[in-house]
């Protein structure tokens, strides 16, 4: 089976799952896969990667936070994909084979997919909890109120980041949420892979429940810098 090599970046930063999320990247049924997990300045929980260290290519950094352990990974990277996974979540084996495929199908540069929320033990909390859209229109509007991608579900072609630039280092919580506007606003399409592909992790010890207050604020700022463009392609786009 060949196949473009799929780089998937791991930031951690003192993560007792980041076990778990290796072991689920290097699970994957796509065979051509590098695995690049990004210290961040860690202080704990690095040994739990000791039985992965002949397997994964580790990198240390001093911390710099979630948008800087990406690029780190990003400028590490061989792949001509990109994948995000969080410390904490994890993907499923056919996570990798199952969104390349659709996007080498469709000539996709970037996409995200359904995922399942479970709890700090891996059960099942909520199966599907992606938001669908009948329309581009409908998505692009929801852009205003909330990020309704998750991270840890996109896959990007490498050249995406030739043209939308790193993402934000300046932003400690919604670097995502940044990056996704600007990837629209460079006219790139978003394809959803209709499948739930990663199991996202909700626990007391997330920086989103931590960091609740300092995350809205953030992203009103965000939202702040690309409102009036992401009116007018609203505008263009209509649905």
């Amino acid at each position: 089976m060949s196949g473009p090599l799929v780089s998937i970046i791991i930031p951690f930063y003192n993560d007792a799952y980041v076990n778990q999320a290796v072991a689920s990247a290097l699970a994957q049924t796509y065979p051509h896969i590098e695995v690049i997990v990004v210290d961040d300045g860690s202080t704990m929980h690095q040994h739990l990667l000791d039985p992965y260290r002949s397997r994964i290519h580790y990198i240390g950094k001093a911390n710099g936070g979630t948008a800087s352990a990406l690029n780190y990974g990003i400028r590490m990277a061989s792949g001509d994909y990109i994948a995000w996974l969080s410390s904490d979540d994890i993907f499923y084996p056919h996570k990798v084979a199952g969104q390349l495929g659709h996007m080498l199908t469709r000539g996709a540069l970037i996409s995200s997919t359904d995922f399942d929320l479970i709890g700090a033990y891996g059960e099942l909390l909520k199966p599907q909890l992606a938001v669908k859209f009948a329309s581009a229109g409908q998505f692009l509007r929801a852009m205003h109120t909330f990020c309704p991608v998750n991270g840890c579900t996109v896959m990007m072609h490498k050249s995406v980041v030739a043209r939308v630039g790193w993402f934000d280092e300046s932003l400690r919580f919604t670097q995502d949420y940044d990056y996704w506007l600007r990837v629209i606003l460079n006219r790139i399409d978003f394809h959803f892979v209709d499948s739930p592909l990663t199991a996202y992790r909700w626990h007391v010890n997330s920086g989103t429940s931590r960091h609740l207050d300092h995350v809205n604020a953030e992203f009103a700022l965000v939202h702040g810098r690309y409102v009036h463009g992401l009116n007018g392609l609203i505008a263009s786009v209509g649905g």
